[in-house]
């Protein structure tokens, strides 16, 4: 299959002569009048009815116990990995596989990062890689503690990252996770609207956190939010996120050290009419994923589609090149001719912060890096 084709492929399929973008925003709701209405009443900062209104909407839609919405994602991240008792010194568990945001969550708690393998099914944490690597580098101590058998560290929580939208196998890293006495804390930042069996991602751990930044499936402008399994666990995040600022009708006291990751009225506002027309979303990105699919049949180039297991919100499609040579051209072509198109993230353990932090074999997260493109997936008014 010829590169050029597939420009051809993505013009048509989006009807435009301009620049096609990689994943834009689309408001074809109610943001423009409920966004007013925070302008007319005055409440755009921390308080007014549609943060609250905004939360339990996701809380409705995902089924998770209490949400609680923050400034941005990595402040979501952040928040969870307080909660989960992530300390200095500590570490934490993740994927090289993964955007830069979920590490630097991991660094600003004084906490080191330790990269696993991801599975070949769904690009996010491998549950057998973890095991093996636990077995062979960590022992639980007298207190039930997770402790690294090389530095003596504790291995507090374990992030998967569900990775353009496509769960990981929660069931089986779960077990693993049980068995090891870790906390889950999922980041879910762009699966919004993909679901593991039954239950929606960034549910099934103790926390997880979702973004809703510009380029995400539905957008609040900036903003985040972390799912909590138990409401007590939730009361406590809120309380904390809003610097733990004791109820008053006039005084100003706060009970412990707290964050200012309050989202805004305004973001909230907008976030309440995107979330009315996500199911629609999601509907037009699976159809837009099944004609990618059904055009890269029978051509070098695979697309890569959810797990058996799992609904994925197809945040970002993405193809697998045959080898890294090709990726790049296919990188320069389609970017020289105004169709965005990117590479998978440089690993984690590749980055200047990060190249210092302990490791597993990374195999896999090797072979994707090599040869991962996303293509344009942006929700259009488009009817397919």
């Amino acid at each position: 299959m010829s590169i050029n084709k597939l420009i051809t492929f993505i013009k048509d399929t989006f009807e435009s002569s301009d620049p096609i973008p990689l994943h834009a925003p689309l408001f074809s709701g109610n943001e423009h009048l409920y966004v007013g209405e925070t302008i007319t009443s005055s409440y755009v900062s921390s308080v007014g009815r549609f943060v609250s209104q905004f939360e339990k909407d996701i809380e409705q839609y995902t089924d998770t116990k209490k949400a609680v919405s923050t400034v941005n994602g990595t402040a979501a991240l952040n928040a969870a990995l307080y909660m989960a008792g992530v300390q200095r010194g500590d570490i934490v568990i993740t994927q090289a596989l993964t955007f830069v945001a979920t590490c630097n969550a991991i660094f600003h708690m004084g906490a080191d990062p330790l990269f696993i393998d991801v599975s070949k099914v769904s690009m996010g944490l491998c549950p057998n890689s973890l095991r093996i690597y636990l077995e062979e580098n960590a022992y639980l101590d007298d207190d039930g503690s997770c402790i690294h058998k090389t530095t003596k560290q504790l291995i507090r929580a374990v992030v998967p990252m569900h990775t353009f939208g496509h769960p990981v196998e929660m069931d089986e890293l779960m077990n693993v996770c049980n068995a090891w006495k870790l906390t889950v804390v999922e980041d879910a930042a762009e699966s919004l609207g993909s679901f593991y069996k039954s239950k929606h991602s960034g549910t099934i751990g103790r926390y997880g956190i979702t973004s809703f930044n510009g380029n995400k499936i539905i957008t609040t402008g900036g903003g985040g939010m972390v799912f909590c399994s138990n409401s007590s666990d939730g009361d406590r995040l809120k309380h904390i996120t809003t610097t733990a600022k004791v109820p008053h009708q006039y005084e100003y006291f706060h009970d412990e050290p707290g964050f200012n990751y309050r989202m805004p009225n305004l973001n909230a506002a907008l976030g309440c009419a995107q979330l009315e027309v996500l199911s629609e979303y999601l509907l037009f990105k699976r159809n837009l994923a099944m004609r990618y699919l059904e055009f890269f049949k029978s051509s070098e180039i695979d697309f890569f589609i959810e797990p058996e297991y799992a609904t994925s919100n197809y945040w970002l499609n993405t193809i697998i090149c045959p080898d890294k040579s090709f990726r790049d051209k296919l990188l320069i072509e389609t970017n020289n001719n105004n169709v965005m198109t990117r590479p998978i993230w440089t690993l984690m353990n590749k980055l200047p912060a990060f190249k210092d932090c302990l490791k597993g074999p990374l195999d896999n997260s090797e072979w994707f890096e090599s040869r991962v493109v996303n293509i344009p997936s942006s929700v259009t008014k488009i009817n397919f």
